[in-house]
């Protein structure tokens, strides 16, 4: 049963929290493997770590390498979608390569990345990115394609330089695909 907004009721949050500690507590008791830890231990190690710094230093790393590749994402997959939706040309010779790349599993290019440039940073800030340009890329595409054409008339009418054009008439259109690409690419 769902409450008015579409979601589950509060409550539901407060049952399937417990339950999943519950569950993940039993099936490691059974086990008895040190590949599950129990909760207890995980809460213990994670205090331990965090009063150290270690935690912090290794989470700062972890968010720096995700900011680093979000935006190069975004950067570089937002200019290949413009480009791609605003000349033919370009789109048909970049397209085969944009379904190549959507169809190339994380997996593999996290695995490609790491045997090419050995387990450095680099590494693994280019898988995240070669795996996030992609959804990027076709997202702001169909965003560029869609520009009203009304709006480019009026802004060559009234002379825009590149730049005003980008600003006042191309970002506006494209800002809800950019924000849906944001969404795919920080998930």
């Amino acid at each position: 049963m769902k409450g008015r907004s579409g979601r589950p009721p509060l409550w539901s949050y407060w049952i399937a929290l417990p339950s999943f500690v519950l569950l993940w507590a039993l099936v490691a008791w059974l086990l008895q493997s040190p590949l599950l830890p129990t909760p207890p231990s995980v809460l213990d190690t994670l205090v331990r770590e965090a009063a150290s710094g270690e935690l912090w230093h290794h989470l700062g790393a972890t968010l720096g390498r995700v900011v680093v590749a979000f935006i190069l994402a975004m950067a570089i997959g937002s200019a290949i979608g413009i480009f791609m939706g605003r000349s033919q040309t370009t789109n048909a010779l970049l397209d085969p390569l944009l379904v190549l790349f959507l169809n190339l599993p994380a997996l593999v290019t996290i695995i490609l990345m790491y045997v090419w440039f050995g387990l450095v940073e680099v590494a693994a800030v280019m898988a995240v990115v070669l795996n996030k340009v992609p959804n990027v890329a076709v997202t702001v595409r169909e965003g560029a394609r869609s520009l009203d054409y009304r709006l480019e008339e009026m802004a060559t009418v009234y002379e825009f330089t590149r730049w005003q054009r980008l600003r006042e008439v191309w970002a506006p259109q494209l800002f809800p695909y950019v924000m849906a690409a944001t969404r795919g690419g920080l998930a």
